[in-house]
């Protein structure tokens, strides 16, 4: 039985929301200080449990507002479950939000070093790794020009040449394969399979059950913040088309 890389233990996660119309931050801090706002809890995520094994690829499913974003931020650490807890025996790139650490004013060049050190890349592993990067990014000379400039196709293309530039031992991907034209979608595409092929385990959320299903070997399908259903991938897959 392989190992478990990724261990989600019961998590919940509940948001407070304030639903006082307050329009200026002096208001706001009025209301508080008399004690009169009024909040309603959103629960995001419910009692969620499940685990991921080593090489696999696990698919996360689910309509808008089903909590797969909330999900991937708890596995990626960026937010604190209410309740719960996940485990991830391994490094983690989470590749959401792509470019999220991007600096508008720096050239494409210099986002390399910075989003690659924000990954935890050394800067000689990046200064080695600089040109296969560059070269899969495509981006020739607009690397030399500030990314504020980039479309966002060019900005994803980058970030996703940064975060895949090494093996991780745990990849969370959240539709990036949506990125660039066709011809860039498809050499994605391949450099996540070999990722996958070379042991990463991955953890993959996308609209298209297409790429689902040619991609992963179980799928979670989340409805409103709760699993509604967990299993192989055809069988999960057609569930939720019915």
């Amino acid at each position: 039985m392989s190992k478990k890389m990724i261990e989600v233990s019961d998590v919940t996660m509940r948001f407070r929301m304030n639903t006082d119309r307050i329009m200026s931050l002096k208001e706001f801090v009025t209301t508080a200080l008399r004690g009169k706002l009024h909040y309603e809890e959103f629960t995001a995520l419910n009692h969620v449990s499940f685990e991921v094994r080593k090489g696999e690829t696990l698919g996360l499913i689910g309509r808008n507002g089903a909590g797969k974003s909330t999900l991937l931020k708890v596995i990626s650490g960026i937010l604190k479950p209410t309740e719960g807890s996940v485990i991830c025996h391994g490094n983690v790139v989470p590749m959401l939000e792509l470019g999220s650490g991007f600096d508008m004013d720096l050239t494409g060049r210099e986002n390399i070093f910075l989003n690659g050190a924000i990954l935890g890349y050394s800067e000689e592993f990046l200064k080695e790794k600089y040109d296969e990067i560059a070269e899969f990014s495509e981006l020739g000379k607009f690397l030399e020009i500030p990314i504020r400039n980039y479309s966002s196709g060019m900005l994803a293309r980058l970030a996703f040449s940064i975060a895949t530039v090494v093996n991780p031992e745990i990849l969370i991907v959240d539709e990036i394969l949506a990125v660039g034209d066709a011809a860039f979608q498809e050499k994605s595409r391949r450099r996540m399979m070999e990722m996958m092929s070379g042991g990463t385990t991955v953890l993959f959320v996308s609209h298209s059950l297409e790429q689902i299903r040619q991609m992963c070997s179980r799928v979670v399908w989340l409805d409103h913040g709760t699993v509604k259903m967990i299993g192989p991938t055809n069988e999960v897959c057609d569930a939720y088309m019915v």
